[in-house]
């Protein structure tokens, strides 16, 4: 019978890959606020704000795609790889009808910052960044159909040396553009926009490549073992697959998506709308807290890595009909994350200055941000176990369940907490981040009860 101990390699060997490029797209937005610093808080404050406020948008078609976590790694354990194929047309076909509305509304977006009360020494700087990194949306939505594809397949390795790869890109072209290096022209935090869109264009570019390369060898080896390769080759293969509009698998993806988009939504919304308010802040708290938020947000990188690779691993035991697996890679997954995060809340413990000096200089941004990250290291083992089990959940097909806990955490407890302590009784920065934590603390406790009862009561036969 499968247990942790027989998960445990065949996890890894997925989950350290995706744990890479969940490492690795994080830290695009880590580079941006150390390669920034050096012009001072306030850019560290719009660098941050920006980006908090372009993901907490892009993410909402990024996260639809989470469907085809479900749907590809089912139809691959199931050994159907015609279905793989025409998943993977679907999501870009729905990654393209997204790409507009989701544009507009960032354009607006755009067009509102004058008026949404930001720091005056902040807004400037805002606007020139967050104009720039609009143009990288398309490519994010179809990157995250590639990657979800390519996770699917047990190919993850391609996306992590994409991201580690296109870290590097960005690095470099932080450093020419915002200071003026290599002979451009020294554009300042706008700068570091322009890095990140070319980075995300070449991310794209890469997993294409990735997908066509891997699609060669995963049907290859399918074919085999279902005999008579060269005819089935000819009809299965990727570009052989029909590729017409199909509004039924449009529906079955957006029923698996919008649920883990909107779970998706609710968690970066809240972080993200609690980054614009402390944009409204003095820039001391404000760079503070994206310096705190950004070391709080690399640690989670790993459980959700970890809950993306459990979706594929329980995905396909759900595909294969192995109940007894799909409980244990479940409980693989959770377990790893639980051991990773106590060890990240320890580290914001120990030694919470060092790992601030890291960004800025600043005596005052150390002083606030060293004690943010010991707030942060209060909700590691809840956010870890929470990002996990969203995964788990969703590769036994569940999406609903974590939109709704997020909802309601986040959004009728976390939130009002946090604007009550920050902005009434007048706590400021740290005001904020004890209503973020207790939202955080009552989504883990929320999921880790719902998973328990899911996974007995589907591992008996309901």
């Amino acid at each position: 019978m499968p247990s942790i101990r027989t998960e445990f390699l065949p996890m890894l060997k997925i989950a350290v890959p995706v744990v890479m490029a969940e490492l690795g797209w994080m830290s695009m937005g880590v580079v941006d606020t150390v390669m920034v610093g050096g012009t001072g808080p306030e850019a560290i404050s719009a660098a941050g704000v920006g980006n908090s406020m372009h993901i907490a948008f892009a993410i909402f078609g990024m996260a639809i795609m989470l469907g085809l976590d479900t749907l590809v790694s089912q139809a691959y354990g199931a050994r159907d790889i015609r279905d793989c194929h025409r998943w993977f047309f679907d999501g870009l076909m729905l990654a393209g009808l997204l790409a507009v509305p989701i544009m507009a509304l960032l354009i607006l977006v755009w067009f509102a910052i004058p008026l949404l009360g930001f720091h005056g020494a902040v807004r400037p700087l805002l606007q020139s960044y967050f104009g720039v990194l609009i143009l990288s949306t398309p490519f994010l939505l179809a990157y995250a159909v590639c990657r979800r594809y390519l996770q699917g397949m047990h190919a993850a390795l391609p996306v992590m040396v994409a991201l580690i790869t296109a870290n590097l890109i960005n690095a470099a072209g932080n450093w020419a553009l915002i200071y003026g290096h290599y002979g451009f022209p020294a554009l300042g935090v706008a700068g570091s926009a322009w890095a990140t869109v070319i980075a995300r264009a070449y991310m794209l570019s890469s997993l294409l490549f990735a997908v066509w390369w891997i699609d060669r060898r995963r049907t290859r080896e399918l074919v085999q073992e279902q005999g008579s390769p060269t005819v089935a080759l000819a009809e299965v293969g990727l570009w052989h697959v029909d590729r017409a509009f199909n509004l039924d698998r449009l529906e079955r993806l957006l029923a698996l998506g919008l649920p883990a988009a909107s779970q998706m939504g609710a968690e970066v919304g809240v972080f993200a709308l609690a980054t614009a308010l402390s944009g409204t802040l003095d820039p001391i708290s404000s760079a503070s807290h994206q310096i705190a938020l950004n070391m709080a947000g690399v640690a989670f990188m790993i459980p959700l890595g970890l809950g993306s690779a459990g979706a594929v691993r329980v995905g396909h035991a759900v595909g294969a009909r192995d109940r007894h697996r799909a409980a244990a890679a479940g409980w693989t997954a959770i377990l790893l994350a639980t051991l990773v995060m106590v060890a990240s809340g320890l580290t914001f413990v120990l030694v919470p200055r060092q790992l601030i000096a890291l960004f800025t200089t600043d005596a005052r941004v150390l002083d606030v941000g060293t004690s943010l990250l010991l707030l942060a290291a209060i909700f590691q083992l809840f956010d870890g176990i929470q990002g996990v089990i969203t995964g788990t959940l969703r590769g036994l097909g569940d999406t609903r369940t974590a939109m709704i806990v997020n909802l309601v955490a986040h959004w009728l407890i976390g939130l009002p907490t946090s604007y009550i302590l920050c902005f009434v009784i007048g706590w400021g920065v740290w005001g904020l981040w004890i209503g973020l934590s207790l939202g955080l603390i009552v989504t883990g406790v929320i999921l880790f009860w719902v998973w328990t009862t899911k996974i007995a009561h589907y591992v008996g036969g309901g």
